[in-house]
């Protein structure tokens, strides 16, 4: 499955996956230049996978921007959304701001795809 930002592309890095990968989901950094899905409520969260990857692929890596994630439990637009488990978002449960991945622009229900506006 390939990957492009909902809207704009922003910055984009390449990196090493240390695990698979499922394109479109966020990852995060687990080592010396290389990543894996992001878990809940990460805090080192980097960006959108680009497609799919297997381990120690080169993975491209969207960061900024408008993304399209798919989100657990529902969302209502103008949410805060955090890292959910596999690399999804969910609405922000805390005030820690490091935990946020963005603002939901629209209202989607439980498995869906909605438009973040990305924090970083």
């Amino acid at each position: 499955m390939e990957y492009l930002p909902l809207y704009k592309p922003g910055q984009a890095i390449t990196l090493k996956a240390s695990a698979g990968i499922t394109g479109g989901r966020l990852v995060a950094v687990s080592g010396s230049g290389t990543v894996a899905t992001a878990g809940a409520d990460s805090v080192i969260w980097v960006g959108t996978a680009s497609q799919d990857a297997a381990t120690n692929d080169n993975l491209t890596i969207y960061c900024g921007g408008v993304q399209l994630l798919v989100n657990t439990g529902g969302v209502t637009a103008g949410d805060q959304v955090e890292c959910a488990a596999a690399g999804a978002v969910a609405t922000a449960a805390g005030t820690t701001y490091a935990t946020y991945v963005g603002i939901a622009l629209k209202t989607a229900v439980d498995g869906a795809t909605v438009p973040v506006l990305m924090n970083r």
